[in-house]
């Protein structure tokens, strides 16, 4: 999955991600890649929740859209980069609040690596020049000043459920999503 953010993020950064994708099917072969926009969600999201709960709500519709898109695959299980503590979105309460919208398994291979741990791996499948390149990413848009590191569902929820049409946006993006396979 890419999520892509125009005009707030660039072709370049949509290029970044393909060339990424090319590194590692060298070792995993063929990959799908679907380009979600995700401008309208993320607007949303500003427009309508709370602050500190900008992160969090955004990866939560990540994953549900994620999810979606998996089924529709006949996939069982969705991968992520993920790992403790690299981010605020990223502690044990912040994958929890995004984890409880998945009903799938969601594997985090990272997830117990250190920032150097990772960089050692990317530098010997030969993705971390390409991944240092400063083109934004979606993740970087609108991001909260303090936002909340120690989430609580509820609040999540509660500040989610302002999106009165967040159903009717996911659909939106599933349905002018594209299909890339990276060889």
């Amino acid at each position: 999955m890419h999520f892509a953010s125009p005009p707030y993020t660039s072709e370049l950064a949509e290029m970044k991600v393909m060339e990424l994708l090319k590194k590692v099917a060298r070792y995993s072969g063929v990959i799908t890649t679907y380009v979600v926009e995700f401008t309208q969600i993320q607007e949303a999201i500003r427009d309508l929740c709370p602050e500190e709960y900008f992160t969090i709500i955004m990866r939560r519709v990540m994953m549900m859209i994620s999810q979606k898109i998996a089924k529709m695959q006949n996939c069982s299980a969705l991968i992520t980069g993920e790992s403790v503590g690299q981010v605020a979105s990223q502690t044990i309460y912040a994958l929890a609040c995004t984890d409880c919208v998945a009903d799938m398994p969601v594997f985090r291979p990272c997830i117990g690596m250190d920032k150097e741990e990772i960089i050692a791996v990317s530098r010997k499948i030969d993705t971390f020049e390409t991944s240092i390149q400063p083109y934004e990413d979606c993740c970087t848009v609108f991001t909260p000043k303090h936002p909340k590191t120690r989430p609580q569902i509820e609040d999540v929820i509660n500040a989610e459920m302002k999106i009165e049409n967040l159903d009717e946006l996911i659909e939106q993006a599933i349905n002018t999503m594209k299909k890339v396979i990276v060889k």
